[in-house]
């Protein structure tokens, strides 16, 4: 499956561009990565990846986001998120992995 272009367009408009903000394919899908760290990506599968805090993403599991599962493992500190059709929600969202792309030190380029 492929990713949703529209999720990749909507998800676009609202994280600001500048040079450290990349979009690269990755698992199936876009992902947009600050400074080189994953911060959210429409996923291959469907819905929106996001990147969360480890101790954050226990508490925010619920019926829209569920623990990212790869290769039959939990992902810590991923989450995938179902619910985004709501213009506000997937803004909450995207925010959140932002916030969390942007703590992190910036990988060096290749």
């Amino acid at each position: 499956m492929a990713y949703d272009e529209e999720l990749a367009e909507r998800i676009r408009e609202l994280i600001a561009p500048g040079p450290e903000l990349t979009e690269q394919k990755m698992f199936g899908g876009l992902a947009f990565l600050i400074g080189g760290n994953m911060a959210v990506a429409a996923s291959g599968q469907g819905g929106l990846l996001v990147r969360v805090g480890p101790d954050e993403g226990e508490r925010l599991l619920g019926d829209a986001a569920q623990p990212m599962v790869m290769g039959g493992r939990e992902m810590v500190g991923w989450l995938r998120v179902t619910a985004v059709d709501d213009d506000e929600v997937l803004r909450e969202w995207v925010e959140r992995g932002v916030a969390y792309a942007r703590t992190l030190p910036p990988k060096k380029k290749k």
